[in-house]
């Protein structure tokens, strides 16, 4: 027997939906797999594309797992298109010249961009809107433009208005419909979306079309437009809806649709048994083109059954075509009938035009829900959706209606029937999720919640209560809960909080090695003391114990503060004769300062008393605090900067220096988009844009490396700090024990929108109380050095043997190397002095 050949032209996300569809199906294993794949990556998330915008990478963007295809043996030839199908003599010719032989051919060509035929469309600074080539273009582009405008005011329209916005352009959105997004909202949320956007700083310009891209010297200098209008403009994308990719289906003589789409059966055949077509480019049996991924994944799954020789039940008759997204900041949502097309169907509206909400459910006469629409607030999406169909357990009414105004009752998931759909991408019902345990589980084993993600808040309801999630044994409460209640009561020592609110067997007790310090970070955070006084010193590890970093070989390093890497040349001799005159290993380091590596504990004292007299103090370098500030040089001495980033980087550097938090914080300031400081690989960055600064949030650089999001845009020098200030204090305050900002930012509850929402738009009410806790930070923060050398008392720990208080510590050894000093290593164990104690 031979082995069958499947070839699929296309890899984006249904094609590569059914390539895991064929592997879950054990298909890999008896056939050949070969990809032809026009894109010279592998598929990605088309759907966060604009997330780019935001730090995210096309690594990740990724849909493919590592290994997927050389696990499955699946030949993937990436920037290599199929261009002609010989369906006689069943193959498929690339453009590279590779012909390959099929039994079964499947095609996911997806969709192209549509570009009204208007004169000047193919100028210079004309784009579209479609993939991560696109837009690398763009951002390029924008570089040299000030003023952008965005044909199309539908989902990729408005994303790419909200691109162009953050890349500090001017942006104009032009639109045929009399409103925003006429497919999936009504003229009410259309309006309400409309009055957000503009609040923005976005021109929309509705009921009008482009009539001419004007140009000159073949670049784009303006747009014409239907009413008579022209927009100055230097950049234009095109974003005006897509059309099924059916060309090489025309081409090698396949059914077509009268306006576009290859025609295929309720199993995904097209006319040609051997031909079957998934995703954007098929015309289902309904008629309709689907241009959403969830109706694609349904069709690679059908698809896939079909080749596997299982049954794949009724196929694919239809989609829902509901829809959930977040467009510049707004939540905009759509199901079931949310025109009100059904006869005999009415309408239940509420319209907060102040705070921009808008929501519209349709019910039939006998109280049937058949769907809606949601913008400003679509908290309730994943509860409404699955109940589309049914008769809701409570009024329509307090389903729209907001808390505190008229909606006694609170509808959770528990409401929803067993056969719910509550993850429409991969057609998960609340019955298989009710067999998980945890959110990893549930999209390990069903997928639910690895699509477009709307559904994971109703997931995480469905799923049982956790265990014990106390802190250690000593504690019943987690490390916010434990903040809350030593804030709340004023308690201002550990033994306090464990007596009136530890566990009740260790009450009385001295705690433990997690509780300990996690505590000793809360008070220090709350009441920013010095925090080797009383009982704060025994709460404290080794590194804060010394304020100062403890090496392998037992010494110390000490790394002073040089606020954005600015130094004079005097402060850099006293670096220089310090290090000289006490042997230290000098390193300047990638966060802008320079460590001085070997100082024995007994030395610490006269190294920071050189170090204080010029005028340094400590930076934290041994503290869950912030480390640095990073910056460029930015418009003061660089041509590109746009902003003084070494000023803003300095001034937040002393702002935030000694903030005890659950990890330790690093920052960086880039003077323009080129970001030579790397701000998008902090815990908080910030971008300088011509009009004011960008604000990342939830980055860092270390062992699992994660680009920060963007939290805000084109802020102001006082709206930046006050939000940094409400960032930082919110972290500190519901950040779990050695939890780094980008760890809790994929933790917290709706991520990054959830955080938008609190230190943004202050949801909580809480904004007001997290500036009042960093400005008591600022006004009471001293320098822990100081303070030190300033009390004989707290001198007195800083001895190698506490009863040989002048005895260096004999242990601590060094070897040449590289015309500096380096452990030696050669002493495995601590020494001592004879009759000495050793710390």
């Amino acid at each position: 027997m031979t082995t069958p050949t499947i070839v699929l032209v296309g890899h984006g996300m249904v094609g590569q939906r059914f390539l895991e569809a064929l592997a879950d199906r054990g298909v890999t294993e008896r056939a050949r797999i070969v990809v032809l794949c026009e894109e010279p990556r592998p598929a990605y998330d088309r759907v966060q594309l604009t997330s780019y915008f935001s730090g995210k990478t096309p690594d990740d963007l990724s849909m493919v797992e590592a290994g997927f295809m050389e696990r499955h043996g699946i030949e993937l030839y990436v920037g290599d298109p199929a261009e002609a199908i010989d369906r006689e003599a069943r193959t498929v010719t690339a453009r590279s010249g590779r012909v390959v032989a099929y039994d079964t051919l499947v095609l996911a060509t997806g969709s192209y961009p549509f570009v009204p035929p208007v004169p000047g469309k193919d100028a210079q600074g004309c784009f579209v809107y479609r993939t991560i080539e696109d837009l690398l273009a763009i951002e390029e582009y924008a570089k040299t433009a000030t003023t952008g405008a965005v044909v199309g005011g539908g989902l990729l329209g408005l994303e790419a208005a909200g691109a162009l916005k953050g890349l500090g352009l001017d942006t104009h959105v032009v639109e045929f419909a009399p409103r925003l997004m006429p497919v999936q909202v009504d003229e009410g949320g259309g309006a309400a979306l409309l009055r957000t956007i503009e609040k923005m700083g976005l021109t929309v310009h509705t009921g009008t079309g482009t009539q001419e891209v004007v140009t000159a010297d073949g670049a784009v200098t303006g747009m014409r437009l239907s009413d008579g209008s022209e927009l100055a403009t230097d950049m234009v994308v095109f974003s005006a809806g897509v059309r099924p990719r059916d060309q090489l289906a025309r081409d090698c003589g396949l059914e077509v649709g009268e306006r576009g789409g290859i025609a295929v059966d309720e199993l995904c055949r097209t006319s040609d048994p051997a031909v079957f077509a998934i995703g954007e480019c098929a015309l289902a049996s309904d008629g309709r083109v689907y241009g959403l991924v969830a109706p694609g994944y349904e069709m690679a799954q059908t698809a896939a059954s079909v080749i596997a020789d299982e049954e794949a039940g009724d196929g694919f008759t239809g989609a829902d075509m509901s829809t959930k997204l977040k467009l510049l900041g707004v939540d905009v949502a759509s199901f079931g009938d949310a025109h009100g097309t059904a006869e005999g169907c009415l309408d239940v509206v509420y319209s907060d035009s102040r705070a921009g909400v808008y929501k519209k459910l349709v019910v039939s006469a006998d109280g049937v829900l058949l769907g809606g629409v949601l913008v400003g607030d679509a908290e309730q999406y994943g509860l409404l959706r699955p109940l589309t169909g049914t008769v809701p357990p409570v009024s329509p009414e307090q389903l729209v209606l907001p808390a505190g105004a008229g909606a006694p009752v609170a509808l959770g998931p528990s409401a929803l029937p067993d056969d719910a759909v509550i993850c429409s991408c991969h057609n998960v019902t609340k019955h298989e999720i009710g067999r998980c345990t945890s959110l990893p589980e549930v999209k390990r084993c069903t997928k639910a919640g690895t699509g477009c993600g709307s559904c994971v808040k109703v997931i995480e309801k469905l799923l049982p209560a956790p265990a014990d999630q106390g802190l250690c044994g000593c504690f019943s409460y987690t490390r916010s809960e434990l903040y809350e209640i030593a804030r709340t009561l004023r308690l201002t020592s550990f033994a306090a909080l464990l007596d009136s609110h530890g566990r009740e067997e260790a009450r009385g007790g001295e705690g433990c090695e997690v509780c300990k310090p996690t505590v000793g970070s809360i008070l220090a955070s709350l009441n920013n003391g010095y925090i080797l006084d009383g009982e704060q010193a025994s709460l404290q590890d080794t590194n804060d114990h010394f304020l100062a970093n403890l090496q392998r070989n037992g010494s110390y390093s000490v790394v002073p503060r040089i606020p954005g890497g600015e130094i004079t040349p005097d402060k850099l001799i006293v670096i220089g004769e310090v290090a000289r005159d006490f042997g230290l290993y000098t390193k300047i380091t990638g966060g802008q300062r320079i460590d001085l590596f070997g100082a024995r504990v007994d030395q610490l004292p006269s190294i920071w008393t050189r170090l204080v007299d010029a005028g340094f103090e400590s930076g934290h370098a041994y503290g869950k605090a912030l480390r640095t500030v990073k910056s460029c040089v930015g418009q003061t001495w660089c041509r590109y900067g746009v902003q003084d980033s070494v000023q803003m980087a300095i001034r937040l550097e002393l702002r935030y220096r000694g903030l005890r938090a659950p990890h330790k914080l690093k920052s960086a300031v880039s003077g323009c988009a080129r970001e030579c400081a790397e701000a998008q690989s902090k815990d908080f960055g910030i971008i300088a844009t011509a009009n004011g600064w960008n604000l990342y949030v939830g980055g860092n650089g270390g062992a699992t490396p994660r680009h920060a999001d963007l939290l805000a845009q084109d802020l102001s020098d006082a709206e930046l700090v006050r939000l940094i200030d409400r960032f930082l204090m919110f972290y500190i305050r519901t950040a779990d024990r050695l939890e780094r900002t980008s760890t809790w930012l994929e933790r917290l509850e709706g991520g990054l929108d959830h955080l938008r929402d609190v230190v943004v738009h202050d949801s909580l009410g809480l904004c007001d109380e997290l500036e009042a806790l960093m400005a008591a930070h600022v006004a009471d923060y001293r320098d822990e050095w100081a303070q030190t050398l300033d009390d004989p008392e707290r001198l007195r720990r800083f001895v190698s043997f506490v009863n040989a208080p002048g005895a260096p510590d004999p242990s601590v050894r060094f070897v040449p190397e590289r015309d500096q000093i380096k452990p030696d290593l050669t002493i495995l164990t601590i020494g001592t002095l004879e009759g000495a104690t050793s710390r």
